[in-house]
């Protein structure tokens, strides 16, 4: 594997959405290497070890640059550390990225080219990070990661692993939303409630068909028009992909790409809560203060979708406590929404106070 950059000082980044914490630490390390037999860029970012081993997702995605992907795995490796701190679990966080250049097809033999280089590149840092799947990559995929280093979850359940974390992730997403709707409405009940869903992927899917299931009135979109087919099966209103926003609901649950959350959305948003699965919503860090102004409650992205996380680091021993944990990501988002209100912040702030307080602990899970 050729090495591009290795270094425990990364270069400064302009960071957007929670990943600007100055209360979380710098990150430990950097690793930006060029696959030997995919020929990719590979950025493997750890942001904190204090609680325990990095834990993240490694993302296959389409950059301009790889500059570009070493600046999304160092925000999302930072979103990580909230978000496992949030979730009281024993690490840190940390975060992978393939860098597929524009026009270049991922399949076949150069796929698991890359996931064999990643694997190399996780096994390099000793145990610091431990990788599973995340946007565009599988448990399939981390069967061939785990071909070169045992510093990886969510393999296959026919190969003993856990399996893919959408369900969970899922789980946590609607125990959020009801955590929204007793806190504004002094209900968790959702029969009769409007919900807009931007993004009906893995999870987005998952949240339609559980919502739906729950009598809410449901708008959604997707990017991708195949889509629709979901909304008519499940009786959804469909709308164009950049309108969603404009949809007077109860909550607005973006579930797709992050930064959706910026001025003009954040201005014209004709919603009373965001709660989604989307990591890093907010476009920049002012979009706490600019959604708090307006009176709309935002539920903190990292603690929203710690579901997925949790079953990844679910062992055997601990699998009967999930659906226990995966109920109690309400109940912190709960906490979170009322010391906001009690303190005069942002749920931003309060939701990154409770990270801090549980980084100091120095490795005690909560």
């Amino acid at each position: 594997m050729t090495s591009l950059t290795t270094t425990t000082e990364p270069p400064s980044v302009t960071s957007s959405g929670p990943a600007d914490a100055t209360d979380t630490p710098v990150h430990e390390r950097l690793v930006v290497v060029r696959g030997e037999r995919s020929g990719l860029t590979i950025v493997i970012a750890v942001h904190s070890t204090t609680l325990g081993p990095a834990l993240g997702g490694a993302r296959v995605w389409t950059y301009l640059t790889w500059r570009e992907a070493v600046d999304d795995a160092l925000r999302l490796s930072e979103g990580m550390t909230l978000k496992n701190a949030c979730a009281g679990l024993a690490h840190g966080g940390g975060k992978a990225v393939v860098h597929v250049p524009a026009g270049t097809r991922l399949d076949g033999e150069r796929r698991r080219a890359a996931m064999l280089d990643l694997g190399d590149a996780v096994e390099s840092l000793g145990g610091a990070y431990v990788t599973a799947e995340d946007v565009g990559t599988s448990s399939a995929d981390m069967a061939v990661v785990a071909e070169r280093t045992e510093h990886v979850t969510g393999l296959p359940a026919e190969q003993g692993g856990v399996g893919e974390p959408s369900e969970a992730t899922a789980t946590g997403v609607v125990a959020s939303i009801r955590a929204v709707a007793r806190s504004l409405f002094g209900t968790a009940e959702l029969d009769g409630r409007r919900a807009t869903i931007s993004g009906l992927g893995h999870v987005g899917s998952l949240v339609a068909r559980s919502l739906s299931t729950s009598g809410v009135d449901l708008t959604v979109t997707d990017v991708d028009p195949s889509r629709r087919v979901l909304a008519e099966e499940l009786g959804a209103m469909w709308v164009s992909p950049g309108t969603e926003h404009l949809v007077e609901s109860d909550f607005f649950v973006p579930c797709g790409v992050g930064g959706a959350l910026n001025d003009d959305v954040i201005a014209s948003l004709a919603a009373v809560a965001v709660v989604g699965a989307a990591n890093n919503q907010l476009a920049h860090r002012s979009g706490a203060e600019a959604l708090a102004a307006r009176g709309i409650l935002w539920a903190p992205d990292f603690i929203v979708n710690a579901g997925g996380v949790l079953h990844l680091a679910c062992d055997d021993a601990d699998r009967s406590r999930l659906p226990e944990r995966l109920a109690a990501i309400g109940d912190t988002l709960s906490e979170v929404v009322e010391t906001a209100r009690r303190d005069g912040t942002t749920t931003l702030d309060s939701a990154e106070r409770l990270a801090a307080t549980r980084l100091s602990r120095s490795g005690s899970p909560a």
